[in-house]
């Protein structure tokens, strides 16, 4: 776990090995999200990175006989 400074315009650096393994790049947007006692940051993704994401899942649902 890495640890931040926040600075006097409350703008924080967000680390390097961070910032590699989630794909983060200059300009960015992310989203930040309140959650009680604790920020949590998420980064944007275009609508285009989001296809095939759901490949392999089972789609198979339990039905009444008198649907199907």
């Amino acid at each position: 776990m890495t640890t931040v400074t926040v600075s006097p315009k409350f703008q924080v650096v967000i680390p390097r090995e961070v910032r590699k393994s989630l794909g983060i790049s200059a300009g960015q947007k992310i989203r930040v999200v309140a959650l009680g006692d604790r920020i949590e940051f998420i980064p944007v993704r275009p609508a285009k990175a989001l296809r095939g994401f759901v490949r392999g899942i089972d789609s198979t649902v339990a039905r009444d006989r008198d649907r199907v």
